[in-house]
Formats: C-alpha cells, structure tokens, sequence
C-alpha cells in the first residue's frame, strides 16, 4: 500500500537532506516526493509517496520525522478525503501525417501542447497519478522519447458540514 505523508518544515538549508537521510537510513523507499514553500516563504512542505505494509513501521517513520530539526508537522493523510495532483512533461514522436491521432488522446486528458517540432510535440498533462500513468501508456505507442514528472503533491479536503451544522445555519 502507498502511504500519502505530509511533512512541514521551516524552510532552512540541509532540512530535505536529513529527512531523505532518515528515510534511507531507517530502509524505508521515497516512491515520490514533492517540495515546496507554502504561504508563509520561511516554511515548506513536502508530500512523500512511501511504499509501506507494516502499519507499526508507518508508526514509527511518522515518530521519528516528528523528531526531526525544523520538523513542524507530520502528517500521514492517507487515509483521510485528499486532493493529489502530479505534472508530467511528455516529449513523443508525432510526425505530421499522425499528429492529429495523438492529439484525439491529448484532448479527453486536458493536455496541452507546450512545444512541437517537426517530428515530435512535448505535451503537459496534470491531474491524478493514475491519469497521468493511464495518459502515458496511451501514447506509448507513438514512441515516448522522454517524460519528466513531478511527483505527486497533497493535501487534505476541506471538511463537509455534518448534516446537523447544515440545519443549525439554515435555521438562523
């Protein structure tokens, strides 16, 4: 199972190498990761895809990044209502007379063409991780030349109203 963690951090020099160096110290795999200022540019976030079964090993990864220097918060969001986003940057072979094949796959994705040339279009395509992976395999067959990714970035829901918080506001 792949794990979503959240981890905030002030945005300090050598903050990202402990973190990594924790993971590969304690054996634990990066599937992705992501990281960025937040609002405030003196504190970042990173999102982490982690590979992991063992819910006592989550446990104690999620105990040991919380003791971390310039570890603010640490979050496994997995399991709660999440948005995730990853960018994949698309470099495939469409010569002219197949162009208008690969763009009847590049228009249900919400791609976009961001480059073309004379036998090859670079195409961006947003959204979740298994529509970027579904985008990719339709267009292997046209020759992929090359694809750079992102990483899958997260964050948690904003909470629905309970039915009960809903009828209070009504009644007022």
């Amino acid at each position: 199972m792949k794990r979503v963690v959240t981890v905030t951090v002030n945005n300090n020099p050598g903050v990202l190498n402990r973190i990594t160096g924790l993971f590969a110290k304690r054996q634990f795999n990066i599937e992705s990761i992501t990281v960025g200022p937040t609002s405030n540019p003196a504190i970042s976030k990173m999102t982490f895809i982690v590979p992991m079964e063992d819910p006592a090993k989550m446990e104690q990864l999620l105990k040991q990044l919380q003791k971390q220097i310039d570890v603010i918060k640490v979050s496994d969001i997995t399991d709660k209502s999440i948005v995730t986003r990853e960018l994949a940057l698309i470099k495939v072979q469409s010569p002219p007379a197949l162009r208008s094949e690969v763009y009847s796959i590049i228009e249900p994705f919400r791609a976009t063409v961001i480059d073309m040339g004379k036998n090859n279009i670079t195409v961006q395509v947003t959204g979740e991780p298994d529509k970027v992976d579904a985008f990719i395999e339709l267009l292997k067959p046209y020759g992929i030349k090359d694809i750079s990714r992102t990483g899958v970035t997260a964050f948690v829901r904003e909470h629905q109203k309970t039915e009960t918080q809903q009828l209070s506001i009504l009644q007022l």
